[in-house]
């Protein structure tokens, strides 16, 4: 009997054995990269995560623009600069079109909507760009639309008289209002409470989603579903906005007019009559890609004009500058439109800079191979998860004079004129790029132009204390980052 425990001891070690051995024969099959622990990968190596951070170092350390980590057991190829990942995404697009399961939207979604694996992905994705284009999506009619909500903006700033006030929850109702115009068919006043609940709610989602935490959670979800833990909450308040969304469905349908549809709902409904014959797509991919455009048409553009807000707190002689156009170009009587655009190169110059100068990614939301590819010296297997490293590109200096540092000149040329780069590529590229690439576009120009118009915005700390390397993320979380001082211009 004594030697039942040594036994089953040399047992664990043979199996131990056999699995890091087995690993290591795994690893062999990707490219090369930083050398992760047994079962948890590089996941906790502050050396390779996150890699907005570490990159360059890993990239340069013998591994070369195209490498691997590993996300527990999960490979991920990661790809940088800008040769290699418009390669990728433009060349062999098709190739790497793909898209691995993502373990928290899928927890929500579970796998309906805009944003999935399968392949009616490209049914749902095509409706939804064809019909937010109807609905003006990068047209006139969008662009009154933004102009509107954002002088509702205006007035409630101008409430607050000069007083400090949270900068976030009043940008994100306004860039949110824009999106529930076109999908709801209406938009909701600042002060309504379940509203104000649903957009707290989809920020906590969203702020899980990019965290450690987050990385973890998809990497372990199957353990973590058995943990407590914070992600326990999130997933229970977003069913919340998921029955708001199916209420507001069921109201459109009982008012549903064949002849006149109102918003993105009508819309979808209609498509699922015509097609009720077919299985592709049912109410649930409804349901899910109202959600999935609620977020995505909510938080990372309110995220990004919050941040941006600050930025110009914190250069007050950028903030000088654009509204010296502003009052050229525009002056006092009217508001800004489209197109001013290209007559107002310094404004234009300052929006691009600032998605330009964003220091973050997301390796919980990866491309992957849809088949064997040989890409750049390197063998991939099919259904191999893929991070084109988009930072990469926006901060190489081989093509930004001072990429580290924040300067609308990025964008301009020496005569002063606006000038587009070849290594900005914010919405990324090809077959899974951002959709709604032409509403952010024109949100944050229309919104930074009225709002500058009418106010000055002022930092209520010392200057010094603005970490850039962390602001976006601060501005994210309760704290110093959230609050500034609007004072009205006298124009």
């Amino acid at each position: 009997t004594d030697l039942i425990p040594g036994t089953a001891v040399l047992f664990i070690v043979f199996l131990f054995t056999l699995w890091a051995f087995r690993f290591h024969q795994r690893r062999t099959r990707f490219p090369p990269g930083p050398r992760p622990w047994l079962f948890l990968g590089n996941l906790l190596q502050k050396d390779v995560l996150p890699l907005f951070n570490t990159y360059t170092k890993v990239r340069h350390k013998r591994y070369g623009p195209v490498f691997t980590i590993w996300l527990g057991t999960k490979p991920m190829v990661v790809i940088c600069g800008i040769e290699a990942v418009k390669d990728a995404l433009i060349t062999h697009n098709e190739e790497f079109g793909g898209r691995p399961p993502v373990p928290i939207l899928d927890q929500v979604t579970k796998g309906f909507g805009l944003i999935s694996e399968h392949e009616k992905w490209k049914i749902v994705r095509r409706f939804t760009i064809s019909t937010l284009r109807n609905f003006g999506m990068g047209k006139k009619s969008m662009a009154e639309r933004i102009s509107e909500e954002t002088h509702c903006l205006v007035e409630k700033i101008a409430s607050f008289k000069g007083q400090p006030f949270d900068i976030i929850p009043t940008v994100r109702a306004t860039v949110s209002n824009v999106m529930c115009s076109v999908i709801f068919g209406n938009r909701f006043s600042y002060e309504d409470k379940k509203f104000t609940e649903l957009l707290e709610i989809l920020e906590a989602f969203v702020t899980f989603f990019v965290s450690l935490p987050g990385l973890v959670y998809s990497t372990l979800p199957n353990i973590m579903n058995f943990l407590p833990g914070p992600h326990k909450k999130i997933f229970s308040d977003c069913k919340k906005v998921c029955d708001f969304v199916r209420n507001e469905v069921d109201t459109h349908k009982e008012t549903l007019d064949p002849e006149n549809p109102r918003d993105f709902i009508d819309c979808f409904l209609l498509k699922l009559e015509k097609e009720q014959n077919s299985s592709i797509i049912c109410m649930e991919d409804l349901v899910m890609s109202v959600f999935q455009l609620f977020i995505g048409g909510t938080d990372t553009t309110s995220s990004v004009i919050s941040y941006a807000l600050v930025l110009l707190a914190r250069f007050s002689d950028v903030q000088v500058k654009i509204q010296q156009e502003i009052d050229e170009i525009v002056g006092a009587n009217r508001a800004p439109s489209m197109e001013d655009r290209m007559k107002m190169p310094y404004t234009n110059a300052f929006a691009h800079e600032i998605l330009r100068i964003l220091r973050i990614t997301n390796e919980n939301f990866p491309r992957m191979t849809t088949q064997d590819v040989n890409f750049r010296g390197h063998f991939i297997p099919q259904g191999t998860a893929i991070l084109p490293l988009l930072v990469s590109m926006h901060f190489d200096p081989l093509h930004w004079e001072d990429p580290e540092n924040f300067h609308p000149f990025h964008f301009l040329d020496k005569k002063g004129e606006f000038q587009k780069k070849d290594a900005y590529m914010p919405f990324s590229a090809g077959k899974r790029a951002c959709p709604g690439e032409a509403l952010a576009d024109m949100e944050l120009f229309l919104i930074f132009s009225i709002l500058l118009q009418h106010f000055t915005f002022e930092l209520i700390i010392d200057p010094e204390e603005i970490d850039l390397e962390v602001l976006y993320m601060g501005c994210r979380k309760k704290g110093k980052y959230h609050y500034l001082r609007a004072i009205k211009r006298k124009i």
